[in-house]
């Protein structure tokens, strides 16, 4: 019999090891010894692997630093302690937010005997008061790592604070501190906090500095976000030359809370509902509150900006499921009240949120986020508090105002069924004259009835989308957001095809049908334009499309009404001038020839989400200013065309694998 095996590697197997351990302090196997194994303390991992922290070292992950800082600010005015925010952007790149809240502890901490509060707080992560319930019921600051990882990746930063009529100050640099805790001695009609920092550039580079429009819009959501709570504005006048829209000095106070926001927000846009369902109800027992703002937009445009704890959630989460349910149930119920039962049956929340344009504030105790810049929520209980807080106030907003929910009522049930209709139609028809119709997805169409001059930009994201609805020309350019990557339908089976929802979307919006059954006269626009971000995954997305169009709509290409949208990947800016470059070739003959050597601010773009309306509008799809690819199929040598697209996105991975290696040595001439 042969002996049992020692699966867990336990006596038997040492005894069988013929090769004796390493004696303590001498090299192991290839040079690997203890001496190898670093130790980070304070705050060097933040500098070391900033991503991890804020998302990255772009633009976005730049003024996430500011974020950081109000929302400290903005956590004293929720606690009860502030009641108002000052803002100010100086020159030289700094910029400071004070607020007249408690003010950070000064005393010693009991843990480290020999540092104050404020300098733990600054230098040391996971540290802060938000970790329990007793100074802060509900905060946004969660891990203890906000505000030290900001003076982590700051040149500079100084902290005063003013407690008990005493002012003091400590300065810090690159996270560690620069000078001691100073005693400034007395004050009076003064307290709270203020931070001043500068971010660093051998973190974010030497052209990188936060923008004054972008901060600006971040200070004026935050009065929006807290009714009642006042938040001043000031910026250094050298700071704005060039810039519209943005004054030196504002202060913001807005009783009407969300309510206001979405006014402003919706302003010149016809509604549906006349009248916005708002509100705000705190849980009982708490600590948890809701703050809503809804509308439903006549145009079809839809958009909701969620907030928990005041932190922006743009990807959404729990919250947002709940206000879908709430509304989604309400509506429910007052068809059943109406005898509208049957028809209701069959309505989807997708179908309740076509047109709706919301505002959602949630207060909770100690939220979760998927990672820590906080851009996605996914407390569980988020779902069930903002659907029992918004469920009653909606179901008594429907029964007030009839006449407002009959139209909605009926609208919801008419997106319902053309929905429904759609998917099992092969194409569809462009509106009538005096209907409007009614399509599924996210689209936002345009508004003129004939196909000729008519554009549809398919972008990746809902980001992107919002940016390009707000930037394109509503008579004649229609918008429709795709999530991520969609279907490769080179290698994909029909019954993928045929159930995929944002490729049953697509072709419903184009409305013209697919292979033998493309119909050129039901085309619903004249020109297709695929419109990605400028990076790699923005050209695997594009890729993905014109594999679509190339396999189920050849002759939408042979007609030419596919495009490829050629966005910046750079913004280059010198005193009022402004050029913007597709690629680095391109920015730097830009710099050789425009500028000759003349000092520029160069920003590069992260993505289609990350350009205002503006810049998106006059770079990209502007048609006196824009660059547009047509595609084509090259029916010269047809066969090859095939092949080519079976072996680049079909099947085989070995196939593909081969071209890699065929042609590797051919990467760093691409121009990119």
């Amino acid at each position: 019999m042969a002996p049992k095996p020692d699966l867990f590697g336990g006596a038997a197997a040492a005894r069988k090891s013929a090769k004796p351990a390493p004696a303590k302090g001498t090299p192991g196997e290839n040079g690997y010894t203890a001496a190898d194994i670093e130790v980070l303390e304070g705050l060097e991992p933040v500098r070391r692997r900033p991503g991890m922290y804020i998302g990255g070292t772009d633009e976005k992950a730049l003024h996430h630093l500011f974020s950081e800082v109000i929302d400290n600010a903005m956590d004293e005015a929720v606690a009860g302690h502030a009641t108002f925010i000052s803002v100010e952007m100086e020159p030289g790149g700094y910029i400071s937010v004070s607020d007249n809240g408690r003010g950070i502890p000064i005393d010693p901490h009991p843990k480290f005997p020999k540092k104050s509060a404020l300098e733990v707080i600054l230098t040391t992560l996971h540290s802060g008061g938000k970790f329990g319930s007793k100074a802060y019921s509900t905060s946004g600051g969660l891990h203890g790592v906000g505000v030290s990882v900001v003076n982590a990746l700051s040149e500079h930063l100084e902290v005063e604070v003013a407690r008990g009529q005493r002012l003091y100050k400590q300065s810090f640099s690159r996270g560690k501190p620069a000078s001691e805790l100073e005693d400034l001695g007395a004050v009076h009609n003064r307290r709270g906090t203020k931070v001043r920092f500068v971010p660093d550039k051998l973190i974010f580079g030497v052209n990188a500095h936060l923008k004054p429009q972008r901060v600006f819009a971040m200070t004026r959501a935050k009065a929006y976000l807290f009714a009642g709570i006042e938040v001043r504005w000031q910026c250094a006048p050298e700071l704005l030359a060039g810039i519209d829209g943005v004054p030196e000095k504002e202060s913001f106070k807005f009783p009407g809370g969300l309510k206001d926001y979405l006014a402003a927000t919706v302003t010149g846009r016809p509604l549906l509902t006349t009248e916005f369902f708002a509100g705000k109800v705190e849980a009982d027992p708490g600590p948890g509150a809701v703050e809503w703002a809804i509308g439903w937009a006549e145009d079809g445009d839809s958009f909701i900006h969620s907030y928990c704890n005041t932190i922006p959630t743009p990807d959404g989460g729990t919250h947002e499921a709940g206000l879908r349910g709430a509304l989604l149930r309400g509506l429910r119920s007052y068809a059943d009240l109406t005898g509208q039962t049957k028809r209701f049956k069959d309505v989807t929340s997708e179908d309740v949120m076509s047109g709706c344009v919301a505002l959602l504030s949630v207060f909770i105790r100690e939220p979760e986020f998927q990672g820590q810049t906080k851009e996605r929520l996914s407390s569980a209980e988020a779902t069930r508090l903002v659907e029992q807080l918004i469920r009653d106030p909606f179901d008594h907003w429907l029964a007030n105002s009839p006449a407002q929910a009959r139209r909605l009522l009926d609208r919801v049930i008419e997106v319902a069924e053309d929905r429904i209709r759609r998917r099992s139609e092969k194409g569809t028809l462009r509106k009538t004259a005096t209907r409007k119709l009614r399509l599924p997805g996210k689209l936002a169409d345009c508004t003129q009835d004939t196909a000729a001059g008519a554009e549809i930009f398919i972008v990746e994201g809902d980001s992107a989308g919002g940016s390009a609805k707000q930037a394109r020309a509503r008579q004649n350019q229609a918008v429709l957001p795709l999530r991520g990557k969609i279907l490769n339908v080179a290698n994909a089976g029909a019954d993928k095809l045929a159930n995929n929802q944002q490729l049953a979307d697509l072709l419903l919006a184009l409305g013209c049908g697919t292979k033998t059954s493309y119909r050129e006269e039901d085309l619903r626009y004249e020109k297709v334009i695929v419109m990605t971000d400028a990076d790699v995954d923005g050209a695997h997305i594009a890729s993905l499309l014109v594999t679509f169009f190339y396999r189920e709509m050849p002759n939408l290409i042979r007609g030419g009404h596919l495009y490829l949208a050629v966005p910046p990947l750079y913004r280059i800016t010198q005193g009022a001038t402004t050029v913007y470059a597709r690629n680095d070739a391109e920015r730097e003959k830009l710099l050789a020839t425009t500028f000759k050597g003349k000092k520029v601010d160069i920003g590069r773009f992260k993505g289609l989400g990350e350009m205002m309306p503006q810049q998106l509008r006059e770079t990209t799809m502007d048609p006196k200013r824009r660059t547009l690819l047509r595609v084509e199929i090259a029916e010269d040598d047809e066969i090859e065309t095939r092949a080519a697209v079976e072996r680049l996105m079909g099947s085989k991975a070995d196939a593909r694998f081969r071209f890699i290696q065929e042609h590797a040595q051919f990467v760093n001439e691409l121009d990119v």
